[in-house]
């Protein structure tokens, strides 16, 4: 039986207001009168404001831990999920790493209120707390999107001990176009934060000021969009997931790196992608080989 348990570490309050300015707006949409790539964007905004006032706000940072079935391996994992996103977005990633004998550490951390920065300075520490209590051989990342950034910031801040293995989904590790593109637009940075703005392609973004990696790190990124990203396709050139080109989730220093049919936002709940996590947990590469489990993704909405 798997043992779960949710500790709270530290609270943070909402922007109540943004939220009330916004109910006090009335948004008419006419649809005769837009056209398809409008109509995409227009329904992305209201997704993601709506995400944005009910799950994105997190008013509290916790962490969800899991036991093994067994504990054969002595080895945590904390996971990072993306921006805007919740714990519940990588709980599949965490149940499946917990069957194979992980001790997991799944963190919510209040992506659209801090800077990266602040994220790997105040956040990360008492998840990495949290994984020496079971006094692990070794404590990896497991990382979506922005989380991936923030554990390259949190390394190099401050290298945990016991460093295992990274494993990124569909990280920005050189930037991201679409972020090139809507960071001066008003409800882009309302949305995302100041963490959203630091994401660009520029040489002076974040990410691009982290430098290359010395130590393990398999990433895994998706070339389909899902349908809401569907208007963000023009900003691109080349493959990409809808938010991430295929090329700029590379990191100088990387291990193993492989391309998977999945879009951007769901990436983590693929079969195939937490096969090949764990593979490179265990063994420190992928198996490249998308036939050895069914790849079928999950088709539960999760935030």
């Amino acid at each position: 039986m798997i043992v779960q348990q949710i500790t709270t570490i530290q609270v943070f309050s909402c922007d109540k207001k943004k939220a009330i300015r916004l109910n006090n707006h009335n948004i008419f949409i006419s649809a005769k009168k837009l056209s398809t790539h409008t109509t995409f964007f227009t329904i992305t905004i209201i997704c993601s404001l709506c995400t944005a006032l009910f799950t994105g706000c997190s008013t509290t940072s916790y962490s969800k831990k899991m036991l093994p079935k067994d504990n054969t391996r002595n080895e945590c994992v904390i996971l990072l999920h993306g921006l805007g996103r919740t714990y519940h977005s990588m709980e599949d990633m965490q149940e499946k790493l917990a069957q194979e004998g992980y001790h997991t550490v799944n963190l919510d951390y209040p992506s659209r209120k801090k800077t990266i920065e602040e994220l790997a300075a105040e956040d990360i520490p008492p998840a990495l707390k949290q994984c020496y209590s079971f006094n692990p051989d070794k404590i990896h990342f497991v990382t979506h999107s922005l989380g991936g950034i923030v554990a390259r910031m949190t390394i190099k801040q401050n290298r945990p001990e016991k460093l295992g293995r990274i494993v990124m989904l569909s990280p920005p590790n050189r930037g991201s176009e679409a972020v090139d593109n809507l960071k001066e637009r008003w409800y882009y940075s309302w949305i995302n934060g100041p963490a959203g703005q630091e994401l660009s392609t520029s040489e002076d973004s974040t990410p691009n000021q982290l430098g290359p990696v010395d130590y393990p790190v398999g990433i895994i990124t998706g070339d389909r969009q899902a349908f809401f990203d569907s208007w963000l396709l023009d900003l691109f050139r080349g493959a990409n997931d809808g938010k991430v080109s295929v090329e700029r989730a590379k990191v100088e220093g990387m291990t193993d790196f492989i391309v998977v049919h999945q879009n951007h936002t769901y990436i983590m709940n693929s079969d195939y992608v937490q096969f090949e996590t764990v593979n490179f947990l265990t063994n420190g590469f992928f198996s490249h080989n998308n036939k050895t489990t069914p790849d079928s993704s999950k088709k539960q909405l999760t935030n």
